[in-house]
């Protein structure tokens, strides 16, 4: 019986572009030496809080030819940056109205306008959306039920598992970025029931995050997670591992580390079982014009600065 087999491999980092941290361009500019690889075929990226820092990262990526980010004032919104080698066919972004208070930390929160970045790629003829996200951060380091930044993340976990329940159930979605919640929390498990996804790092509670200043060690949790929605029909296989643990040389020349989280990869391959080699059973296809996989309105990836490098 024939199959079809895809694979892909996707890596999300929560990159510190941050003014004012020390050593961010060399860092953005090491994250990218790391990246540029063969064998890495899409790049999702967050915390990207200054424009020229989103330039630098499109010259240092010369090996994806596509990008996807929403433009704001001062700097891709949200501060996410999606880079691909698979053509983009269709992007949106999608706010978070519940994303902070003016008279609290998380006023950055609000201010940078986090959201979701939703991307569909053409891989294989295979429908493949990427949802690149980043949720307020837990400025009190408590993930109880009654805590007033768990509650703000629940509202923008919901938010996103009613998009990703929007998708046709035949397209593999791809949940990745920085969640500011610990894996097997509350806030997770409900995210995971509510959406059927499949964590490839489940039950592991390795800490994601490193902060710069000193901090309770409840702050250091899991926080960054891919997750995998797969497809209808398919036989799926996901792997994934920690990357960025430990300190690199930058570009610079110093050792250091090139965020203050961890990046998570991803290696997903899939089987469809081709009906039509079934007997006795027909294949149906999709009518022309049929919806895409982007809920709601889908945005031209005209309209949107999707760069493809040319040579």
């Amino acid at each position: 019986m024939p199959f079809k087999r895809t694979s892909l491999c996707l890596v999300t980092l929560n990159c510190l572009g941050v003014p004012f941290v020390q050593n961010t361009r060399a860092r953005l500019a090491t994250i990218s030496r790391e990246l540029d690889s063969p064998t890495v075929d899409v790049a999702c990226l967050q915390e990207i809080q200054f424009a020229p820092y989103g330039r630098l990262l499109e010259r240092a990526l010369p090996n994806f030819p596509f990008v996807a980010y929403e433009p704001f004032y001062f700097a891709p919104k949200g501060g996410l940056m999606t880079f691909s080698r698979l053509t983009i066919k269709a992007t949106q972004y999608i706010l978070y109205p519940d994303r902070g208070w003016w008279h609290t930390p998380s006023i950055a929160d609000r201010m940078l306008h986090k959201g979701i970045l939703a991307t569909e790629l053409i891989h294989m003829n295979q429908r493949l959306l990427i949802l690149n996200t980043h949720l307020t951060a837990n400025y009190d380091g408590d993930w109880s039920p009654s805590n007033r930044f768990a509650q703000m993340e629940l509202a923008q976990l919901r938010q996103l598992a009613a998009f990703v329940n929007g998708i046709d159930a035949r397209s593999t979605v791809v949940i990745a970025g920085d969640f500011n919640i610990p894996r097997h929390s509350w806030l997770y498990d409900e995210f995971v029931a509510t959406t059927g996804v499949i964590d490839p790092l489940e039950g592991n509670l390795t800490p994601t995050y490193y902060p710069i200043v000193s901090l309770p060690s409840r702050y250091m949790q899991p926080f960054d997670h891919i997750l995998v929605r797969p497809p209808t029909h398919y036989t799926i296989n996901a792997t994934g591992r920690l990357l960025f643990e430990d300190k690199l040389r930058l570009t610079s020349g110093q050792f250091g580390r090139v965020s203050d989280h961890a990046a998570v990869e991803l290696k997903l391959v899939w089987e469809e079982q081709r009906l039509e080699a079934v007997p006795g059973v027909k294949r149906v296809e999709e009518p022309a014009g049929a919806a895409a996989t982007i809920p709601r309105q889908i945005t031209s990836a005209g309209h949107l600065p999707l760069r493809a490098r040319q040579g």
